[in-house]
């Protein structure tokens, strides 16, 4: 692995006090990388910043690349692990008094397909402080990461710095969801939901649309065409490519949930863009 970190001697967080960044680093994959489980005793903010790869906790693993970006919780087992024909590169920033509230696995995974850019200026802006170490570059620093932690905050389910969950009622269809977001490429169905929320599937399909106003499939359904928006609008992939990333079983499937979202078909959505942008 290739790696630049930058640490920052501080006194630690005091209870109930703002987090601190530890240290900052880049790393790109290299043959020598060691994916094995590991720990850590402040929180990890891992930004994915090029290439694809794998995530792996204890309990889960799931793809990450570029936009992603995955908080883990002190102390919680984690490693990465690159594709091989698609080197994987990442900044982390440790920091000591953060917690994650999205769920009891530790970890949350954010997809940032909005105010990307604004986050790796204050990435590069604390590495370039970090690496020239002037007068004062600790405060930069820590100031960089308060922004970096704000702007997270307004994200779904970043749920930073002691904000709780809710009532025990609502924890397990907080879970599925969480469980939809990190998933929505996979197969999956309101039985397998069901199975992990260890809920009966109607009792978890009323209760979740309670909870959040929608089914768990047309959650899934959502999350998948918010994603192709992105897709359609950014690569060049087919129609037919777009539909099996995404999971859906075929691309007729695919255009009929996209015209129920958006009110047009994928391939209007990507023309009208695409005239927008040109203009």
């Amino acid at each position: 692995m290739s790696q630049r970190q930058y640490s920052f001697h501080r006194p630690a967080s005091a209870p109930g006090g703002p987090p601190r960044l530890a240290y900052v680093s880049q790393a790109q994959y290299s043959r020598e990388w060691n994916s094995s489980l590991h720990t850590h005793g402040c929180a990890e903010l891992f930004f994915i910043t090029g290439g694809h790869g794998r995530f792996r906790t204890r309990e889960e693993e799931f793809p990450v690349a570029i936009h992603d970006a995955v908080i883990v919780n002190a102390n919680v087992p984690h490693t990465e692990a690159s594709r091989l024909d698609s080197p994987l590169e990442y900044a982390v920033l440790g920091v000591e008094g953060l917690e994650t509230m999205a769920g009891a696995e530790g970890y949350a995974l954010l997809h940032l397909h909005t105010g990307w850019e604004e986050l790796m200026g204050c990435l590069h802006l604390m590495l370039q402080e970090a690496e020239a170490a002037l007068p004062g570059y600790e405060r930069v620093c820590q100031s960089l990461l308060e922004v970096v932690l704000v702007r997270l905050n307004r994200q779904r389910d970043a749920a930073l710095s002691g904000e709780s969950p809710d009532a025990r009622s609502s924890r397990e269809c907080g879970l599925v969801r969480r469980y939809i977001d990190n998933h929505f490429k996979e197969n999956l169905n309101l039985d397998q939901l069901a199975r992990l929320a260890h809920l009966n599937k109607f009792y978890l399909a009323h209760a979740f649309r309670r909870e959040f106003g929608v089914s768990p499939i047309n959650y899934l359904v959502s999350r998948r065409i918010e994603e192709s928006r992105f897709l359609l609008r950014e690569t060049d992939h087919t129609l037919s490519l777009i539909a099996q990333i995404l999971g859906f079983s075929s691309l007729s499937y695919f255009s009929q949930c996209f015209r129920r979202v958006e009110g047009v078909s994928p391939m209007e959505y990507r023309r009208r863009h695409r005239r927008t942008l040109q203009k």
